[in-house]
């Protein structure tokens, strides 16, 4: 039924187009996108601070190098310089990815292709600048030394406990971790070492073995006996509950998989991709403007949190942005994949007109300059509710430009 509704909105709009491509938005989204970064520069014109959301207090919240989301910041303004061709975005670009290099020795957590990818990844692929080619492959081998033969994953977080005070997490592996993979897909295209994509093919494998339920939603975070390889517990840190579908875990499930089909054609990867897709797709809890809630399950009947929930607080369930967008990014290249493509190109058109309306796209001078309001952090840990993120911004553009490209490709061929 939703796919349904999705379809039918598409052709509504081409009607309305005289049967023409809609790139309106996409328009409307980097023009926003250029007024928002140009504004947002101003307040933070030295690359020590990274955007990253509205703090508690209204004022813009920085990272220095010392998180997980620096990486995206650089990102958009790759992007918004590879839509408009303008000099100054690229210097933008160049100075606050360039910044970032001392990261590529990082080995205490996951998110290095996070940090690298979308930062040096999107540099590499405008400029063609070979240094930043060898930036990018020593981050893959720093990413490696976190992979584990006997669990035959890279490991995400360090020791922690899970929500209900008992667990304890001593090799836990979150789905968040398929994007950081791409990172080393791309060390073994450039230098010829199979190594890395050996190791990012046996993440993909192991977490479609042990991350997902038969419905192929996932859970957020599956623990690992180090030593035997067992799943010890299979979790949730930011979603509602344990066997609760989390939206933004879903979008990186989707984008993951069909990233890994990309890089290895292998039909399995294709499968879990529209396996992934089909559920967010289907999911009856789908708002009408295919915008998530935060959680797909969140407060319903079934799914207990044991985090501290008080229902009260959330009696209008937050929408998830961010997991909007980076599902729009997702399809638009599963659309390729696939004979049914369509349908997941009507998913990403739709998301992208709801994100580039006044719902969700900011106005001018507003919202500490980010693009994209609406997004969720962590409802479970009390943090970044119903404000803007950095990556949601990120993967928006993305979305949009991996549009753009596709009408683009249609004209050319006409």
């Amino acid at each position: 039924m939703k796919i349904f509704y999705i379809l039918c909105i598409s052709i509504l709009v081409l009607i309305a187009c005289g049967g023409r491509e809609n790139t309106e938005f996409v328009k409307r989204g980097f023009d926003r996108a250029e007024q928002q970064l140009s504004n947002q520069l101003k307040v933070v014109p030295e690359s020590t601070d990274y955007p990253r959301t509205i703090g508690k207090d209204g004022k813009l919240r920085v990272t220095h190098k010392n998180d997980w989301t620096e990486g995206f910041y650089p990102g958009c303004l790759w992007y918004v310089y590879e839509y408009t061709g303008k000099e100054i975005w690229k210097n933008a670009a160049l100075k606050w990815t360039e910044a970032l290099e001392p990261l590529k020795k990082l080995t205490n957590h996951h998110d290095i292709g996070f940090l690298m990818y979308c930062s040096f990844g999107n540099a590499y692929r405008l400029t063609g600048n070979e240094s930043y080619k060898d930036i990018l492959v020593e981050s893959a081998r720093s990413l490696c030394t976190r992979f584990n033969e006997k669990t035959g994953s890279i490991k995400s977080w360090n020791y922690r406990k899970a929500w209900n005070g008992k667990d304890e997490w001593f090799y836990p592996v979150i789905i968040d971790n398929m994007m950081n993979l791409e990172l080393l897909y791309f060390a073994t295209k450039v230098t010829g070492d199979s190594i890395y994509a050996q190791i990012a093919n046996r993440h993909a494998e192991t977490a479609a073995r042990n991350q997902f339920r038969e419905d192929y939603s996932n859970y957020h975070v599956v623990n690992y006996d180090e030593e035997t390889g067992e799943v010890l517990n299979q979790a949730t840190c930011q979603g509602f509950s344990d066997n609760s579908a989390w939206a933004r875990g879903q979008a990186w499930a989707i984008y993951g998989y069909t990233m890994a089909y990309r890089e290895t054609h292998r039909n399995d990867f294709l499968e879990m991709a529209v396996h992934t897709a089909d559920f967010w797709l289907n999911h009856p809890n789908l708002p009408e403007d295919g915008i998530p809630y935060w959680d797909f399950n969140a407060g319903q009947e079934g799914y207990v949190p044991d985090w501290n929930y008080d229902p009260q607080k959330y009696k209008v369930i937050p929408r998830d942005a961010s997991a909007a967008a980076i599902a729009a990014s997702a399809f638009l290249e599963l659309a390729d994949y696939v004979a049914e493509g369509e349908k997941y190109n009507a998913a990403a058109i739709h998301i992208l007109q709801s994100l580039s309306s006044p719902a969700y796209l900011a106005e001018p001078d507003t919202n500490c300059n980010f693009i994209l309001m609406h997004s969720v952090g962590s409802i479970p840990h009390g943090e970044e509710i119903d404000v803007p993120l950095i990556y949601a911004d990120y993967y928006y553009l993305e979305a949009l430009m991996r549009y753009e490209d596709k009408i683009k490709g249609k004209k050319d061929n006409n």
